[in-house]
């Protein structure tokens, strides 16, 4: 915990998603809400995908993050902020188009979230 998904389409040209989570997870270490270790993220390209309706070149990148709950609403919005802001240099150059950011944070169910760290 927390579990950083970001999903982006395929025709954002030379993006680097490696380049982007290494980003998403030093803002959200700075956020002070999280353990350095804690923090877990993925990408996802997206191949097929739609914006709007028109056949016009569009794309766009998406943040999910899932958190155990216990962070109040300005704690959330500041990271979805911060998470923003350190996601849209990283698109700038790429975009071929229209490109739409955004952020979401959701709870996880503290309850039956289960976890175990193993050591080899």
């Amino acid at each position: 915990m927390p579990h950083l998904t970001l999903e982006y389409t395929r025709n954002l040209a030379d993006f680097d998603p490696a380049q982007a989570l290494a980003a998403l997870n030093e803002a959200m270490f700075d956020s002070g809400l999280f353990g350095e270790s804690d923090i877990k993220s993925r990408a996802c390209a997206l191949d097929c995908h739609q914006v709007g309706v028109r056949d016009t070149p569009r794309g766009f990148a998406h943040v999910a993050v899932a958190m155990l709950s216990g962070r109040t609403d300005e704690e959330r919005k500041a990271l979805a902020d911060s998470l923003l802001a350190a996601l849209a240099p990283l698109i700038a150059g790429h975009t071929v188009g229209e490109v739409q950011l955004s952020v979401e944070t959701t709870e996880l169910h503290r309850p039956s979230y289960a976890k175990a760290v193993l050591h080899g």
